[in-house]
């Protein structure tokens, strides 16, 4: 809003330093600052709310070192997050923007699915929360309403560099392939045997796996004290930098990377999402004293996704989102083999041979011995490398 505004003083008035909102970078710089602020000076007086409306979280006793300790703390903490997202974009990004519109339905929608989670849990006394189907199916509602956007919607536009700054434009089913040389992908190849009325659907339904996949795996990641927030605040360092690059001419042409018009206003989107994430860890680092919730950590995954996505990136979410796949992956392991123990051997010896000590992989590191703190500095780390791979990939290839 405020964009408006001061590019109506700027034309009418001739405002001086009015002009410098035109700044992606003046306007992205902003916005973490704001972000952070309502964060830091808000989030204790949510938390606080919370704590008057009795909402805590219920631990289930999994032996874990320190865990019952945790028994009561703040949950639904998602909120401080979400409001620290949602107020710096509507005041500094480009509200007609059709990434920011979908970025902004994205969080709402989302948010909604894991508040809905998380007040059963509290409020009804159900442990199981909202049944695993309605959050399925409101995660593929968000990836139709994503890849129909992205397929149909006329603003959504990418160019590729030919040579001596020329470009031609290209259709928007095109994505990034990392890694290689000649790094185009064009999706239609997986619809051209399909009649042209379903020409959609195989990237609606990549979108909706892609959506699905994140989101659940940030939901899984979100088991130890600020683990969640502060990856995935390295991951929207990553994806500004990638919605920068993109954005901008000069830069795409140099990188010789897709040149997707108005994405730069992503930049914004995701400088207040690290802010948001960050400022939420002032409360959520060890010793937590607020939990995010499902209102906070399946939204989180849904926005890295759907930014992804938006940047043609999907490809590479296994590099910057790598802690989350291994977390996920984790999960998926410990299962499988698990079944095939049991299936093999029986019941018994199933449950004295696992995979992993526990499942998800940081609670394998618990059950090891590492303090949760050092477990959560070493997972980001790890994710710092990734992030720098992912971004060495716009040269590397």
């Amino acid at each position: 809003m405020l964009y408006y505004f001061f590019e109506y003083l700027d034309k009418v008035f001739d405002l001086p330093g009015a002009g410098v909102w035109r700044f992606i970078s003046f306007r992205a710089s902003a916005a973490i600052i704001v972000s952070l602020s309502i964060a830091a000076i808000f989030g204790k007086r949510i938390i606080h709310k919370l704590q008057m409306l009795q909402i805590g979280e219920s631990i289930r006793d999994l032996g874990l070192h320190g865990q019952m300790e945790k028994k009561g703390t703040p949950t639904m903490g998602g909120f401080i997050i979400l409001a620290s997202l949602l107020i710096p974009v509507l005041l500094f990004a480009r509200l007609d923007n059709v990434y920011i519109i979908l970025l902004i339905v994205a969080t709402v929608w989302t948010s909604l699915i894991g508040f809905a989670d998380d007040y059963i849990k509290v409020f009804r006394k159900n442990k199981e929360g909202l049944k695993g189907r309605f959050k399925v199916i409101g995660q593929i509602g968000l990836g139709l309403i994503v890849g129909l956007t992205l397929y149909y919607n006329k603003n959504v536009t990418i160019r590729q560099f030919t040579g001596g700054g020329q470009y031609i434009d290209t259709t928007s089913l095109h994505t990034t392939v990392p890694f290689t040389k000649n790094n185009l992908l064009d999706y239609h190849i997986f619809s051209q045997y399909l009649p042209d009325s379903l020409g959609w659907l195989p990237y609606v339904l990549i979108c909706i796996f892609i959506i699905t996949a994140v989101s659940n795996a940030a939901n899984i990641t979100d088991g130890i004290d600020g683990l969640a927030a502060g990856t995935s605040a390295i991951i929207g360092v990553t994806l500004a930098i990638f919605a920068f690059l993109s954005g901008n001419k000069i830069f795409a042409e140099y990188l010789n990377i897709m040149l997707i018009p108005n994405a730069g206003e992503l930049a914004i989107f995701s400088a207040a999402f690290v802010g948001a994430c960050v400022g939420f860890l002032w409360y959520n680092s060890y010793p937590a004293s607020v939990f995010m919730g499902d209102t906070g950590s399946l939204m989180l995954g849904s926005v890295i996704a759907t930014m992804a996505l938006i940047l043609r990136k999907e490809l590479l979410i296994p590099v910057f989102c790598g802690i989350f796949l291994v977390e996920n992956l984790s999960v998926m392991a410990q299962v499988f083999y698990f079944k095939y123990q049991r299936r093999r051997h029986g019941l018994e010896y199933a449950q004295k041979h696992r995979l992993f000590l526990m499942a998800p992989l940081h609670h394998h590191y618990q059950k090891k011995g590492q303090h949760e703190a050092k477990i959560v500095t070493r997972f980001w780390i790890i994710g710092i490398l990734l992030a720098i791979v992912s971004i060495v990939t716009l040269k590397l290839r």
